[in-house]
């Protein structure tokens, strides 16, 4: 009996909601599941992208429980399948993602360190730094429903957007262009924003009213950085304004969106 509620516990300590999953138990458990997940994983992730996927994903485990951890790897496995989309056409064209769409640390980390800081933030106590701990949640929801709405945005509007104009000038340039937005683009961003928060509404993240705010956050923050792409990345006085980079900012204003209309509207 004693072994059974020792097992009990643990599995219940494993599938808690909220700050409960000890730091130890929460890479054995990702260290199990990414053994499990590896071929599957490493058709989607570099061999370094997924040693720094299975760091994510411990403290993200650790933090914001089973939830959290589903939340990321629902945006990985869509973020990648969206990607694939005529992947043979984009790559002939020269405006495909490298290495076959695999996402290496540099792709982890520019995406989801926006939502790991929510997560440690949300975990601090009923409030921290004046906001309460379930808006950060929202924030952690919102800037990885942004990084999802700017990969659709991008890989469909690569696939099949008509007539791509640059968002800043209107001017006509060709798909793949930074700063380049498409209507078929733009009208997947909101199906890949809209997605997962509404997986965050269904496995408990956020409340029914927070997922438009998640949504109109991820859209207006991917439009913010396209902007951002068409103005500042590839400059010759920004050379330090990488894909990466831009990629954080964009979930970092897709989140403080959400947070700010949070603290107005909920």
């Amino acid at each position: 009996f004693g072994s059974s509620s020792t097992i009990l516990g643990l599995v219940g300590s494993l599938f808690s909601y909220n700050g409960n999953v000890p730091l130890v138990q929460a890479f054995g458990l990702n260290a199990v599941l990414f053994a499990v997940l590896r071929t599957k994983l490493l058709k989607l992730l570099t061999p370094e992208g997924f040693f720094h996927s299975l760091a994510l994903g411990t403290m993200l485990w650790n933090t914001l429980g089973w939830r959290g951890w589903t939340l990321c790897v629902l945006y990985l496995f869509l973020g990648s399948a969206v990607t694939k989309v005529k992947f043979d056409e984009k790559e002939k064209l020269g405006i495909a993602e490298g290495r076959g769409g695999r996402r290496g640390p540099e792709n982890v980390w520019g995406s989801a360190a926006t939502g790991l800081l929510c997560a440690v933030c949300s975990v601090q106590g009923p409030t921290f730094l004046g906001i309460p701990s379930d808006l950060y949640v929202l924030g952690y929801v919102a800037s990885l429903s942004t990084k999802l709405a700017d990969t659709f945005a991008s890989e469909i509007g690569k696939a099949y957007g008509k007539t791509t104009f640059l968002i800043t000038t209107l001017e006509r340039v060709e798909p793949g262009t930074e700063g380049a937005v498409s209507a078929e683009g733009t009208a997947a961003s909101v199906v890949g924003g809209g997605l997962l928060s509404l997986y965050g509404l269904l496995i408990g993240l956020i409340s029914a009213p927070a997922v438009p705010i998640s949504t109109i956050a991820a859209f207006i923050a991917t439009n913010i950085e396209s902007i951002l792409g068409a103005t500042l990345q590839g400059k010759d006085n920004f050379k330090w304004v990488t894909n990466e980079v831009i990629n954080f900012l964009n979930t970092l204003i897709g989140a403080v969106i959400a947070i700010v209309a949070g603290l107005i509207l909920l």
